[in-house]
């Protein structure tokens, strides 16, 4: 694939076949991602790649602490709930979920269902959660290069035939990652990535979600006295 392949073509995806993925796959998709941009060249990320059983047992007690209502513990900040246009853009792509999905407003069982499909990962057969070095933890540019990092991870993984989502459900209860991953306390759980082969049937995956035009989210300055001196 070219660039604007990969990028206009991406996705999020929200099932996944039950297939392996090949570790030397991962490896070259890791690998591209890497050449992320890091502030002075600090690359402050780490990856714990996870399949089978050790993703299995995080996603049953994630799941399960979820069902008793056991409050989060993530070591990521959250910003509670969005108001405002955040507010509306999310609620824009939960409306385009639902009707693909078939999910009425008032119907609590299904609403229900999609929720744990997240705390379980959507069931992928890979997750990389993203952890950094605590020492850089007051900072916010080690988390602002992890986030580069991740973008890097589902274009690359797009160009191998590989869906993502990047889902912070999955790390909600970070203790059990952290132990279920062996995760070392000299790293902050970030966030986390489902990663496998897209399952093309599910209605969910054919969404895409809709972005601003360039005229909403730039703003241009000084380019008007830029084409009045070429016009000159």
């Amino acid at each position: 694939m070219n660039y604007e392949d990969v990028v206009f073509g991406r996705r999020s995806i929200r099932a996944f076949k039950q297939q392996a993925v090949p570790r030397n796959v991962i490896e070259e998709v890791i690998a591209l991602a890497s050449r992320a941009p890091s502030s002075m060249n600090t690359q402050p990320w780490h990856l714990h790649v996870l399949t089978g059983e050790p993703l299995d047992r995080i996603r049953a007690e994630n799941t399960e602490r979820m069902l008793k209502g056991v409050p989060p513990s993530k070591e990521s900040r959250g910003v509670g709930a969005y108001e405002g246009e955040h507010r509306d853009r999310q609620v824009e792509i939960a409306v385009q979920l639902f009707k693909a999905m078939g999910i009425a407003r008032d119907d609590k069982e299904k609403r229900q269902d999609w929720i744990l499909r997240g705390f379980r990962q959507f069931d992928a057969p890979v997750s990389i959660v993203v952890t950094y070095d605590r020492v850089l933890q007051e900072g916010d540019i080690a988390q602002f290069d992890c986030g580069a990092l991740v973008n890097g991870l589902v274009n690359a993984a797009w160009s191998r035939g590989l869906g993502c989502v990047v889902n912070s459900q999955g790390i909600m209860h970070s203790p059990v990652v952290r132990e279920h991953a062996g995760i070392p306390e000299d790293q902050v759980i970030l966030i986390c990535v489902a990663m496998g082969y897209p399952d093309e049937e599910f209605p969910a995956n054919a969404v895409v979600s809709k972005r601003r035009d360039v005229n909403e989210v730039a703003t241009f300055v000084g380019f008007d006295e830029m084409v009045s001196e070429l016009n000159k």
